[in-house]
């Protein structure tokens, strides 16, 4: 299992999870969930305080990555299977992100 703190700001708004079984899941930490003034991540991923379960990338994630010539690069230099959408996203959704979300890989937990 892989899994990633997702954050808005700078603050945390939840954990993504790529699941042995090659499905993904999305929850929002407790103290975004219950702060009236933080806005979900995303149409498809609204503020609840159920988790959110796919069998693929979440769309909003899936979005976040390049594409063509530059996801082909990012992956060559990167050393990471073009179809390892997860990995791409813990390896370049960091920092210098198009908008609010970044993405931080969890290690431990």
């Amino acid at each position: 299992m892989r899994r990633a703190e997702i954050y808005v700001n700078n603050v945390l708004a939840g954990v993504l999870s790529e699941n042995d079984n090659n499905t993904y899941s999305f929850v929002y930490d407790d103290s975004y969930y219950t702060n009236p003034n933080a806005l979900p991540i995303s149409l498809t991923l609204p503020k609840t305080s159920k988790e959110f379960h796919s069998d693929f990338i979440f769309s909003f994630f899936l979005n976040m990555l390049s594409e063509g010539a530059n996801k082909k690069l990012q992956c060559a230099r990167l050393k990471i299977d073009e179809d390892d959408y997860f990995g791409l996203l813990l390896a370049t959704a960091d920092k210098d992100t198009i908008g609010a979300v970044t993405v931080k890989e969890l290690r431990n937990g």
